[in-house]
């Protein structure tokens, strides 16, 4: 059962009457453009064909009641009452959001009974948590009937992530489940939030191959990495490392370099991933995938030896997808870092030649069983 089924008959199971109200958004994976977003840079994700759904009925009193049928664990807060983050960590990413949007509009207190499923797979670097905050706010604003357009919800779910969960990610997870278009890869200024539909080739797969081994990005490495971009940026004397150029960075680095090395590596992985982003585009729209693939090459050499991200199991699982796509396409990782997804895109008739290489090599070499999907780029949120 897809995540809308399997919501709607939790629902039917748990409160006993039929929800009147339900939506779904979608994961992303991200095809090129890897911690730019919270350097006001450029991402290119695309929402995918695995995702979230909240089905609900409103309550005659200012209560939430929330069962999360894929882990048989129900939150419950008023609406009448602060809104404070508690241990488990799912119910905060509802809480957080709902906390915002009562920020923003005080007389949102319409309680509700909701159902949450999703199929994205946890902890793999596909945004089941953007997926969850951008569900939530279409549900609140269906419910309230809010002026909240896709982009402000995205915004909100991002400061939940931000505040309520304590990860300072970008804005591009919950743009991208926002504002997805299907059949197209978006390309996002996370500055102005401006956007680029480019249509995905009919000929090309996107591949997701799970890992397996996980990641938590609240516990540390991820808020670093955004404490080393700022430490660049300080030094360039810039807002953000999206307005360093590469003349700049090439003339002016090797001061960085001497005083912080690290702080230099995580620049120059921006500076020159921003690039990478606009050639990608270019690339796809002019259908020229083996030079998209050299870019998603050239990104993840970057990732693993500049920003430092990567984890051997993922490089190996890249390398692996990359020696059977061959010119015709290319592979990165996706996603945080230390573990999670990697993506490849191929025409449709290397699908089988990638999943069996994988199949026959990965759990050999790492102990750890992958998970292939073959994705199609989706609609992002919207009302069922």
């Amino acid at each position: 059962m897809n995540p809308i089924q399997q919501s709607r008959q939790a629902f039917l199971e748990y409160f006993a009457v039929k929800p009147t109200l339900q939506v779904y958004a979608p994961g992303r994976v991200n095809l090129i453009g890897e911690h730019t977003d919270y350097n006001d840079g450029f991402v290119m994700p695309c929402a995918i064909n695995y995702g979230t759904s909240i089905c609900g009925n409103p309550r005659s009193d200012h209560q939430f009641h929330i069962f999360a049928a894929d882990l048989n664990e129900m939150d419950q807060f008023s609406l009448l009452e602060e809104i404070k983050p508690v241990e488990r960590k799912w119910c905060n990413y509802i809480r957080g959001v709902v906390h915002f949007i009562q920020q923003a509009y005080p007389e949102f207190k319409q309680g509700a009974n909701l159902v949450v499923s999703g199929n994205v797979p946890h902890s793999s670097g596909l945004s089941s948590s953007a997926a969850l905050e951008v569900a939530t706010g279409k549900f609140c604003q269906q419910l309230g009937l809010l002026p909240l357009t896709n982009t402000d919800i995205a915004l909100i779910g991002q400061k939940a992530e931000n505040i309520f969960v304590g990860c300072q990610c970008g804005n591009m997870d919950q743009l991208i489940s926002a504002l997805g278009q299907e059949h197209h890869a978006l390309m996002i200024d996370c500055r102005s939030l401006d956007t680029v539909p480019t249509p995905i080739p009919d000929n090309l797969a996107i591949m997701i191959i799970n890992s397996h081994v996980k990641h938590d990005l609240v516990d540390g490495e991820y808020n670093t990495r955004r404490q080393q971009c700022e430490q660049a940026a300080a030094f360039f004397g810039v807002k953000a490392l999206r307005d360093v150029t590469l003349e700049q960075f090439e003339t002016k680095g090797f001061e960085l370099k001497a005083t912080n090395p690290l702080a230099y590596k995580r620049a120059k992985h921006i500076v020159t991933e921003n690039q990478r982003v606009l050639e990608a585009v270019e690339a796809l729209k002019h259908n020229n995938i083996s030079y998209l693939g050299e870019l998603m090459a050239q990104s993840h050499n970057s990732m693993r030896d500049d920003f430092q991200i990567t984890v051997p199991e993922i490089d190996y699982l890249v390398e692996l997808a990359q020696v059977a796509i061959g010119k015709t396409g290319g592979a990165r990782m996706t996603g945080g870092g230390f573990g999670g997804c990697i993506v490849a895109i191929a025409p449709h008739d290397r699908v089988d030649i990638v999943r069996k290489m994988i199949a026959d090599n990965y759990e050999k070499q790492t102990g750890l069983k992958e998970d292939f999907y073959v994705c199609t780029a989706s609609q992002g949120v919207h009302v069922c």
